[in-house]
């Protein structure tokens, strides 16, 4: 029997339709491959207070007491089991089935299945399925006692009609009749990092006899997949230098060096040694394909404009695709300010060399709108920033020569594609940036094909953003404190952003952020309110707290025109108070706004609480960052917010936020509902193991691009790669 035989041929029709329907599993490898969750051993007790109501639960408990009672308004009993830790109780609720008191006796050990629910207060399982263990091995000899007490018995994700242990006797039958599989491990990776055979792997991850055997049988199975996915990457990156690309390189005399002649500042040594590697790639006969991070405030966009000067000079055309409006609006204007008489090619302040900067975006008006269509076809235009309007059929380029996007998480993979095969002339060079720093083994994987650079060092002149916690609801009067001080900056001159989770006005969903990794209801609360909204609380504080400042709401809901001018009076200091939305997470650069206040901060997640910070402190002037939360002390709402509070670097903050999300699914089967294709690896613990992969795969594929002398590895990788991940892949 193979790893491909459907599981009905070895367990029957009807095991077979409950593996398939509770747990998606249909083959052979699909049940080898849904390993144990977590491991029991026979002689130690589950710890029963941290089982939560609504979960699914397998436990390892001790019956204490069984009693009877009679149902009040109907007939027959209620059999109470009473299961016990040494510490905590559950009770097993079952139904006119007295006749379990012959086996559930007390003293008695096994397992038991079922739902946790509430009655009166005490956590219970109704109707559970159990497994007790056998009473004569108990009372045996001594070392056959001791056996039976270490004995290690695996527990598995499982569901109402398919209890752990019934999982477990189903990948022992499967194991039984198991012969030899192929491995997709060449045997020198094997032999170089101690690794065995996967057909062992598979037994010993099911039905091990010691810890050392799951720690052998799990280090194996982390290759596996760490190791066949950058097989996948390194394949993609191989290609990638394979295809041709127009090079692009810099010209002397140009825009680029006009515009480095004109900063007023001198560029940061990150910035350089960055940008000298874009400009290698861009003159490059072969599609740049590179990701740049940054953490907040580093310069991302100077380095950015600097490669789309190049792209310019080189005589073609730079596209840069922004995930929001506002976002786009303040691209055109900064780029635009940043060039000056360099971006007015044609009017009589232009300079010699010039060339235009157009905006589109999908609510212009109809001759904004065919001005730029007109600027971007005929070339006149030679940077193009706009959003998802640019991917639209009827968008043409003269000669698309450089595409960066702007937080590229925020868009589709057929989005992104769409704008690559607007090139005419070969694959179009891409950068991709992101303001949220990445974890190096996130990288490594979901970024695995992408050479990545990154900017550390800030800019002078950068001011602290010092960040506190504001208890709103343990101290009131810490919150009143906070407008209290949004008061005293503006009266300095300066000014303020207020942010809140959701727009409000009967839009329930609209930008509300992802709930945080505890869910969405605070620990402790029975019912949580609804997060704060932008349009409640702008009447609030400015009949309120923050009476007689000029206090405006920004938001999504609100038409592009009226947006555009919120953002234009506030960056001319017409607006005190900005009470906005997360339209002002990235991009928006207000150098006078010192102070912002998140409301609700509980509510958003760690990397985007940092990147909204970074809208403060970005004009020389101290920063001031109020996270403002209903939180208890002591949820993880609170730890959360304060490592925020604990620190301005978003490469660390980049790694407490990875420690707190799932990684998802690197190859995009989070986008199409299936399950994850990493089962047994996790970015957060096993970076050696993912880096030293990286390392075997890459030279692997170097050497045998084809896979020609393993064809298990290659056969792996088509599983891995089906038609629509591969096709994810080839579009990412």
């Amino acid at each position: 029997m193979d790893t491909d035989e459907p599981l009905r041929k070895t367990l029957g029709d009807r095991t077979a339709k409950k593996l398939a329907t509770a747990l998606d599993l249909h083959t052979v490898g699909d049940l080898l491959r849904h390993y144990p969750r977590r491991y029991a051993t026979r002689g130690e007790l589950t710890d029963l207070a941290g089982l939560a109501e609504g979960e699914q639960v397998t436990v390892m408990a001790e019956i204490a007491r069984v009693g009877t009672r009679r149902m009040r308004n109907r007939r027959g009993g209620i059999l109470e089991v009473v299961v016990t830790d040494g510490r905590g109780k559950l009770t097993l609720t079952f139904f006119n089935q007295q006749w379990r008191e012959r086996e559930l006796v007390p003293g008695r050990r096994g397992l038991f299945a079922g739902k946790v629910s509430s009655y009166r207060g005490q956590r219970q399982l109704a109707h559970p399925e159990y497994q007790l263990f056998a009473a004569d091995a108990e009372n045996s000899a001594e070392d056959q006692a001791k056996a039976f007490a270490e004995e290690i018995i695996p527990v598995y994700a499982a569901s109402s009609d398919l209890a752990s242990w019934k999982i477990a006797q189903c990948a022992g039958i499967v194991l039984d009749q198991l012969d030899e599989v192929a491995d997709p491990l060449p045997p020198s990776v094997r032999s170089a990092h101690g690794l065995i055979g996967l057909r062992e792997a598979y037994e010993l991850i099911h039905r091990p006899a010691s810890h050392a055997d799951i720690a052998r049988a799990r280090k194996r199975l982390k290759w596996d997949e760490a190791f066949v996915l950058q097989v996948a990457l390194a394949s993609r990156r191989r290609d990638a230098r394979s295809q041709a690309a127009r090079p692009r390189p810099r010209r002397a005399g140009g825009l680029l060096d006009a515009f480095d002649a004109a900063l007023p500042f001198t560029l940061t040594q990150g910035q350089r040694e960055v940008g000298d590697v874009i400009a290698a790639d861009l003159a490059s006969p072969h599609p740049m394909h590179r990701l740049l991070q940054g953490d907040v405030g580093a310069g991302k966009t100077l380095v950015a404009l600097r490669a789309m000067l190049q792209a310019v000079d080189a005589g073609g055309q730079a596209v840069l695709l922004a995930p929001t409006e506002v976002l786009a609006q303040q691209h055109h204007r900064s780029i635009s300010a940043m060039l000056g008489p360099l971006a007015r090619a044609g009017q009589i302040d232009g300079a010699e060399h010039a060339t235009r900067i157009a905006l589109l975006t999908g609510s212009q008006g109809a001759a904004a709108r065919r001005e730029a269509l007109l600027e971007a076809a005929s070339g006149a235009a030679g940077i193009v920033v706009g959003t998802h309007a640019l991917l639209q059929e009827h968008v043409s380029f003269a000669d698309l020569a450089l595409i960066v996007i702007d937080e590229q998480h925020r868009f589709g993979v057929e989005q992104r594609d769409a704008l690559r095969e607007k090139a005419t002339d070969g694959r179009p060079h891409v950068l991709v940036m992101t303001a949220t720093p990445i974890p190096r083994t996130v990288a490594m994987t979901v970024y695995g094909d992408l050479d990545v650079v990154a900017l550390r060092q800030l800019p002078d002149g950068r001011a602290p953003v010092a960040t506190h916690l504001v208890p709103a609801r343990d101290k009131p009067h810490y919150l009143s404190r906070a407008w209290e001080r949004i008061r005293e900056e503006v009266a300095q001159g300066r000014q303020a952003y207020v942010v809140c989770p959701r727009i409000g006005g009967g839009d329930e969903d609209a930008e509300v952020p992802v709930p945080s990794p505890e869910g969405d209801a605070g620990e402790g609360d029975a019912v949580r309110r609804p997060p704060l909204a932008v349009l409640d609380l702008v009447t609030e504080l400015a009949e309120g707290p923050l009476a007689d400042l000029e206090v405006q709401a920004l938001h999504g809901r609100l038409a592009p025109e009226d947006k555009d001018a919120v953002m234009r009076g506030f960056a001319a200091g017409k607006i005190d108070v900005l009470v906005a939305t997360t339209v002002i997470e990235v991009g928006v650069d207000v150098p006078n706004a010192t102070v912002m206040a998140i409301m609700d901060a509980d509510r958003f997640g760690v990397s985007q609480l940092h990147q909204l910070r970074g809208r403060v402190g970005r004009g020389g002037l101290p920063g001031l960052c109020l996270l403002v939360t209903d939180a208890e002390e002591g949820t993880p709402a609170r730890e959360r917010l304060a490592a925020v509070a604990a620190t301005t670097d978003g490469f660390a903050l980049s790694e407490v936020d990875l420690e707190q999300r799932h990684e998802g699914d690197v190859l995009g089967d989070a986008q199409s509902g299936r399950r994850s294709s990493l089962r047994m690896l996790t970015l957060l613990r096993d970076r050696e193991l993912i880096g030293q992969a990286r390392e075997e795969a890459t030279a692997f594929v170097e050497a045998d691009p084809e896979l020609r002398s393993h064809p298990p590895l290659a056969t792996a990788l088509a599983e891995l790669l089906t038609e629509e991940r591969a096709e994810y892949l080839e579009k990412a």
